[in-house]
C-alpha cells in the first residue's frame, strides 16, 4: 500500500470518526426524545428513524462519494462472494492481538435478520442480495482491561436501492426493537439511531451512513457502551460493531469503529475503481 494510500485513509477514518461523534449527539431513542446527554438537533435536519425516507431519497439523488468501473460491480453471486470477503476485516486487520470468536464467521449464503422477538437469527440472503460475509473477532482482556469485541459485515446487493433499504431498515429497527439480542447470552439495551445521507453532518465518505449507540451486557454482567456503524458504497454496505468496559472510553471505541469502517469502504474502492 503507497504512502498516498494510507494518507488517504487516515483522512477518512479521521472525518469519519469526526462525523460519527456529531451524529452521535444529535441521535434520538425510540420516544423520539434526544439522548440523554445530547443537544437537540437544529429543526431543517431530519433526524432518527423519522428520517428514513428523507435519508434515502437524499443519498439517492446527491452525488456519488464513488463512482465505480461499471464492468466490476458485482452482477453474480460469486462475484459478490469474492467482494464482499475481499472486504470484510479479518481479526488481525483490527489491530494487533486480535483473534477469532466463535462462532468465527457467519455460514456463507445467510445473513443476520431481527426477528419480531427482536432476537438476532441468520436466514437465506434474500432476492437482491448477492452475498453476505460477516467475521467475528475479540481482543482478549489483559493489563487491566477488559476485552474488546467486534464485528465486521460487507453486504453485496444487486443495486444501490436496494442496498439503501438495508440503511433504511437498519434505523426503523432501533423503534421496533431498542431492546436486541444478539446471541442468547448477549444484549443491547437502551438503543438510539441516526441517518446521515452524503454531504449531511461531514459525512463525505459514503453514500449514506447510520450509527447506532445502546449498553452491551453479556451474561447478565456490567453494561458496556455499545457502536454500529454502517456505511454505503454504491451496492456494497458495510457495517462494524465495537463494544468494551474497563479500560476504554466510548471515544476509543468510535475511534477504532471509525478507522475500521474507513479500511472497509477504502477496500470497496480498491476493487471497484478499475485500472
Amino acid at each position: 500500500m503507497t504512502g498516498n494510500t494510507l494518507r488517504k485513509r487516515g483522512n477518512w477514518a479521521s472525518v469519519l470518526a469526526a462525523g460519527i461523534l456529531l451524529t452521535g449527539c444529535t441521535a434520538q431513542g425510540a420516544d423520539g426524545k434526544p439522548a440523554p446527554g445530547s443537544s437537540a438537533p437544529p429543526a431543517a435536519v431530519p433526524t432518527g428513524a423519522g428520517a428514513t425516507a428523507a435519508s434515502s431519497a437524499s443519498s439517492t439523488a446527491a452525488a456519488s462519494v464513488f463512482t465505480p468501473n461499471a464492468s466490476l460491480v458485482p452482477r453474480t453471486t460469486r462475484a459478490g462472494r469474492a467482494l464482499a470477503d475481499a472486504v470484510v476485516l479479518a481479526p488481525a486487520d483490527w489491530g494487533r492481538g486480535y483473534v477469532a470468536r466463535k462462532p468465527a464467521a457467519g455460514t456463507p449464503g445467510t445473513w443476520a435478520v431481527l426477528g419480531a422477538n427482536c432476537r438476532w437469527e441468520r436466514e437465506k440472503l434474500p432476492k437482491g442480495v448477492l452475498a453476505n460475509s460477516s467475521r467475528y473477532s475479540e481482543l482478549p482482556a489483559g493489563g487491566g482491561k477488559s476485552a474488546v469485541t467486534v464485528t465486521a459485515v460487507a453486504t453485496v446487493h444487486t443495486s444501490a436501492l436496494g442496498a439503501d433499504e438495508q440503511l433504511s431498515t437498519t434505523l426503523e429497527e432501533v423503534l421496533r426493537c431498542p431492546r436486541q439480542q444478539p446471541r442468547s447470552n448477549e444484549l443491547i439495551t437502551g438503543m438510539n439511531s441516526q441517518g446521515t445521507p452524503f454531504g449531511a453532518r461531514g459525512n463525505n465518505y459514503a453514500d449514506n451512513s447510520v450509527l447506532e449507540l445502546g449498553q452491551f451486557t453479556v451474561n447478565g454482567g456490567a453494561a458496556q457502551p455499545y457502536r454500529w456503524m454502517v456505511a454505503r458504497l454504491g451496492t456494497v454496505v458495510v457495517a462494524v460493531s465495537v463494544t468494551a468496559g474497563t479500560g476504554y472510553t466510548e471515544d476509543d471505541l468510535t475511534t477504532l469503529g471509525g478507522n475500521s469502517l474507513a479500511k472497509m469502504l477504502e477496500r470497496i474502492q480498491q476493487r471497484l475503481k478499475g485500472k
